[in-house]
């Protein structure tokens, strides 16, 4: 199976607990799926199969709403290629320090 990059943006909306914690719920998720991932600002964004990480994802957003959010907003990004893997390392690999 190729790779896909798959980025996930969950918002979490509760009026009674806080966001960040919320959003630490989904990082959980995917954090122990045990597919390559990286945590920036806005978003989490996975390696791998995309049968694999649509399942992730749906999962995530669903701790969160476990969690006690009222409800979600969840934005996808995803890079498919033809033919071959796409990796998060030929978009960032040059730039780290």
């Amino acid at each position: 199976m190729k790779s896909i990059n798959l980025g996930l943006q969950i918002v979490p909306k509760s009026t009674s607990l806080d966001s960040y914690s919320l959003v630490d719920k989904a990082i959980e998720v995917i954090s122990t799926s045990g597919v390559k991932y990286e945590v920036t600002p806005f978003e989490t964004v996975m390696e791998g199969p995309e049968e694999q990480l649509m399942e992730i994802a749906k999962k995530a957003q669903q701790a969160v709403l476990e969690a006690g959010a009222d409800e979600v907003l969840v934005y996808y990004r995803i890079q498919i290629r033809k033919s071959g893997d796409v990796t998060m390392g030929e978009k960032t690999d040059k730039h780290r320090h």
